[in-house]
């Protein structure tokens, strides 16, 4: 394979993995925050220059927009592990069928998501029982931010391949430029021309668009493997087989976890626009703290993906450990520090004092134990990475999803409180962790077992 700056930099089967770990992952990291920066832009430009209901508006399609994108997004993911296992087996031919594929799916999917996203967006923010005051900015909003779905996902699963190799610096860049794009044109379009809810979204899918030229030209001028060639673009059969294995069980897992925030959503929606305001606002504040976190579960992917395909598999116990070490320390000190500096940081996003207490009261659960959703997720993604994807997602779909429902259908109907609701996440997510660990000792059990059976023969 030609040498170039990706694999230079893309050996994660080697030398101390506490540190590549780490390395892999701020970048990650900032990327995601770059990403919620976007949103925040927006968040805080509306809630302060076109009032409460507009703020309402743009956060209440959250949930929505997550229950929509998240089976793709997953796919995404499954095109992460397939680039990675290639990689680390140096399979060139299939690196190159998989970015081929990975890119095509990636522009198919978002096609689709954009006409189901027009079209249906009202009638399903009226599932939801979204109030009357907000439901006509929430459809218009939605209906422009589908429109540039394409671009989404192909800026996802373009990224995706360059982090299966070891990059994540790349991505970075591309994010910040089109979040310095996000920024002045939310301000021209709501301060300048008026636009409210409308500007938001245009602006958001005009900088998506830019990141993701950006980083699909980065592919197209690679050389080796990773080369995209727009010529060639198509479903290899086999690569698209492996990513649907792979990340069609993420995707629904993420699918229906987004399935069950729209029932929590609903059920917050109930109590008016001033909760769902201060609820959106500590949502958007909450994602920082996730994303942090999330970057090491990636990296928990993607490193246990290249050490299975290069058959390294006494580096797994050690990716795992630190992937959950980094993640448990990020959780405590963002977490910590949301909990303590919330209502100053809700004041950014609001003025009105009713919303910054409906908004501190979902902040001071959520982030407070924020820690064991990232436990949670890194367990998980060590499990995709060895190639176990449907035990995860049954695991999550049960224990989590499952006891959401349950929980709202139940507990929160004897006492409807905004605090009965956000406290079904930490429960939900102890549970789940603590089966997902015992699934990975199996699973790690047994990879020991057969490699002492193979030489044993």
């Amino acid at each position: 394979m030609t040498q170039t700056r990706a694999d230079r930099s893309a050996d994660l089967t080697s030398g101390p993995m506490l540190q590549k770990i780490i390395l892999f992952s701020i970048p990650l990291a900032a990327s995601s925050i770059l990403q919620l920066l976007f949103n925040a832009a927006d968040v805080v430009v509306v809630g302060r220059f076109a009032g409460s209901t507009a703020l309402a508006a743009v956060g209440s399609n959250g949930s929505l927009i997550n229950l929509l994108v998240n089976l793709f997004v997953g796919l995404s993911l499954g095109a992460n592990v397939v680039a990675a296992r290639c990689f680390g087996a140096k399979d060139d031919h299939g690196v190159q069928d998989t970015v081929q594929t990975s890119v095509t799916l990636g522009l198919v999917s978002g096609v689709l998501l954009a006409v189901v996203g027009f079209f249906a967006a009202r009638g399903l923010l009226e599932l939801m029982s979204c109030p009357e005051d907000v439901i006509d900015l929430s459809a218009l909003y939605l209906k422009i931010y589908f429109i540039g779905m394409p671009m989404t996902m192909l800026y996802n699963f373009s990224s995706a391949l360059l982090r299966a190799v070891g990059d994540t610096k790349r991505p970075l860049y591309c994010l910040a430029a089109a979040g310095l794009i996000n920024v002045v044109l939310n301000l021209v379009f709501v301060i300048g021309f008026s636009m409210s809810v409308a500007g938001v979204a245009l602006a958001t899918i005009i900088s998506q668009t830019v990141s993701a030229c950006m980083v699909t030209r980065m592919l197209m001028k690679e050389e080796g493997a990773l080369h995209l060639d727009l010529h060639h673009l198509g479903f290899h059969i086999g690569a698209l087989k492996q990513i649907l294995l792979i990340g069609l069980p993420a995707g629904l897992q993420s699918t229906v976890f987004s399935l069950s925030n729209v029932v929590i959503q609903s059920a917050i929606n109930s109590f008016g626009s001033t909760v769902v305001a201060g609820s959106s606002a500590s949502a958007n504040l909450e994602g920082f703290v996730y994303t942090a976190m999330n970057a090491f579960s990636q990296a928990a992917v993607t490193f246990t993906s290249q050490n299975m395909g290069a058959r390294k598999y006494q580096n797994l116990n050690r990716v795992v450990l630190n992937c959950l070490l980094c993640a448990i320390v990020t959780g405590v000190v963002l977490g910590g520090g949301a909990v303590l500096a919330g209502t100053q940081l809700l004041h950014f996003y609001s003025s009105d004092e009713a919303v910054i207490a409906a908004g501190y009261e979902r902040l001071r659960v959520i982030c407070g134990t924020y820690l064991l959703c990232g436990i949670m997720d890194t367990l998980a993604s060590s499990l995709r990475g060895l190639g176990y994807s449907v035990l995860p997602m049954v695991v999550s779909l049960v224990g989590s999803c499952l006891l959401r429902l349950v929980w709202i259908a139940t507990i929160f109907q004897l006492n409807r409180t905004p605090f009965m609701l956000y406290i079904s996440y930490p429960i939900s997510w102890v549970l789940t962790a603590a089966v997902h660990l015992a699934c990975l000792l199996v699973v790690r059990h047994k990879m020991r077992q057969r490699g002492q059976t193979l030489q044993a023969a």
